[in-house]
């Protein structure tokens, strides 16, 4: 990957890749939705793999916040680039406000393909795993 290809992808990927967090984090399923291609899949470990939209859509849906939660997106590093395409890796901690305060629930990595579109960059695959 040369520099200047990296320096272009950079921001369009870490971007979506925030964009994803927030709208986690905040419940928007639909936006949620709308950054990954449409035959895009999102697998999260131990709990499902999805394919499509339409079964994205489901899998976020059931996974709303009941209470205030954040994903803290760290050490983000892209693993090879070309000016459409992209792989990523990331760690986060998803952090959870109980009574007591806030609290760590579950520490993770981010396994990323995006695709650039016309819309920005959109992830062709995610895959969530967690750290035991």
């Amino acid at each position: 990957m040369s520099t200047s290809t990296e320096a272009a992808v950079t921001p369009g990927v870490l971007g979506t890749i925030a964009e994803y967090a927030h709208a986690l984090d905040s419940g928007r399923t639909d936006d949620i939705v709308a950054l990954f291609l449409s035959d895009g899949s999102a697998e999260i470990l131990g709990i499902a793999a999805v394919e499509g939209h339409e079964a994205i859509r489901q899998l976020y849906a059931n996974m709303a916040p009941t209470q205030p939660q954040r994903h803290l997106v760290a050490n983000t590093v892209i693993t090879s680039a070309t000016a459409d395409e992209a792989s990523a890796v990331s760690d986060f901690v998803f952090v959870q406000r109980g009574e007591s305060g806030w609290a760590v629930g579950v520490v993770g990595q981010y396994e990323d393909i995006l695709h650039r579109t016309e819309d920005g960059w959109r992830f062709k695959s995610r895959k969530t795993s967690f750290v035991m």
